[in-house]
């Protein structure tokens, strides 16, 4: 199947059409093109493509339209911040057709989300804890939805979410129909597909555990104690954005003091950040109020900023999966990008969890033992400007080489 020229031969409705055309989304990704009729048509489906690849189009654009034609939507997803990336979707293309929404998410006044659920939103966009909430103070009721998305399944499970997923799948209307999108395709989603949907038809765009294809990759096996400089080397060498991704919250906050006492302008975004710190992070970053965002795993999947130059896992993740999701935040949506990885020599076994995952060898880039207190240059001359090559904003354009650090 060749990928369509445009949204026009999919099934989607001449008004639906006309805003699509209005806000510049011209060509669909493949998921887009593939998932769009199937979904159309009512049927169950499981949707498998790694980050970045347009899945929130995907199954907004059929949910919109049912909507339109009367029927309750309700979208489950991990975060709080991929809650407002998907609202803010959807608010895009339903607010101009009148489709309501309301999110549902923890961190803020119930109360306001109360007053948006009296408002009879067509399609309420939550997290699974506060929809809990709700469903226990009966401020709402799920007995009329005919669409659910489960959004990043994988995630959701692995932050725990599971018991919350089964009361709010025990309370749907049993006919409905059923869309999951995931990156990976683990066992327990395979059990929430048999247990929970009918026939899904299954839309794999690339193997689970793929990153995105133009997004290069590289890998530094460092200290621990000598992690910092080499972060500060790499942030003199790139202008762009930059997101770094620390293990824990604490390791976010020293990095994030660290880089700032250097001079750079920078934001921390984790769990001990309240909804509007991590909100204003998120914006200022978008904005370029801050070029570095330093995050935890929570912002993996819930950042969607165009244009990220670089994501840098300063720590190597606890999980093979979240590395893709982590590295899917540049190259969006057909865009290039790079992606750098510091390991610590004792983690060779993870870097091989990683490498068996994405079915390939991160490329080494290679560093003295020890490292001076600000590594210089490497000494050798550079390499001549390889014909075509440019740089543009004082981004990189093409994938840059391994390199090597010397004393």
């Amino acid at each position: 199947m060749t990928q369509s020229s445009d949204f026009y031969n999919l099934g989607i409705a001449p008004n639906i059409l006309e805003i699509l055309h209005k806000l510049n989304f011209k060509i669909p990704t493949p998921i887009q093109e593939k998932s769009i009729p199937i979904a159309l048509e009512g049927t169950d489906m499981i949707g498998i493509a790694q980050t970045g690849t347009g899945k929130t189009l995907a199954f907004g654009v059929p949910m919109i339209q049912a909507a339109l034609s009367g029927k309750q939507g309700l979208v489950v997803l991990p975060t709080r911040e991929l809650a407002f990336q998907v609202n803010e979707v959807f608010h895009k293309i339903g607010s101009l057709l009148g489709v309501r929404t309301a999110i549902l998410i923890g961190g803020e006044p119930i109360g306001r989300q109360i007053q948006a659920l009296r408002r009879n939103p067509q399609i309420i966009i939550g997290t699974p804890g506060r929809i809990i909430d709700h469903l226990e103070q009966k401020t709402v009721t799920l007995a009329s939805v005919a669409v659910l998305i489960l959004d990043e399944a994988d995630r959701m499970l692995d932050m725990g979410f599971a018991p919350q997923l089964k009361k709010i799948l025990q309370v749907l209307p049993r006919d409905r129909q059923t869309m999951l999108f995931s990156a990976t395709m683990p066992q327990d989603i395979a059990n929430i597909a048999q247990a929970h949907m009918k026939l899904p038809v299954r839309v794999e765009i690339a193997p689970p555990g793929t990153p995105a294809a133009k997004i290069t990759q590289e890998l530094f096996f460092v200290e621990k104690p000598d992690k910092f400089k080499l972060l500060e080397k790499i942030l003199g060498e790139y202008r762009g954005s930059v997101l770094i991704f620390s293990r824990t919250k604490h390791g976010a906050k020293k990095i994030t003091k660290s880089i700032r006492l250097i001079g750079h302008s920078v934001a921390e975004i984790h769990s001990n950040r309240s909804l509007n710190q991590r909100r204003e992070a998120l914006d200022g970053f978008r904005n370029g109020k801050y070029r570095i965002l330093v995050a935890t795993d929570i912002a993996a999947r819930g950042i969607d900023v165009k244009g990220i130059e670089l994501v840098l896992n300063y720590d190597l993740p606890q999980h093979p999966e979240d590395y893709v999701h982590r590295i899917g935040r540049t190259g969006r949506v057909d865009n290039a990008g790079h992606a750098i990885s510091f390991a610590t020599p004792e983690q060779k076994n993870d870097v091989r969890g990683i490498e068996r995952l994405i079915r390939a060898t991160l490329p080494l880039s290679t560093l003295s033992a020890t490292l001076p207190a600000r590594m210089p240059m490497p000494s050798a001359p550079k390499p001549p400007t390889p014909p075509g090559h440019r740089f543009h904003s004082g981004r990189r354009q093409t994938p840059p080489a391994p390199r090597r650090f010397n004393r």
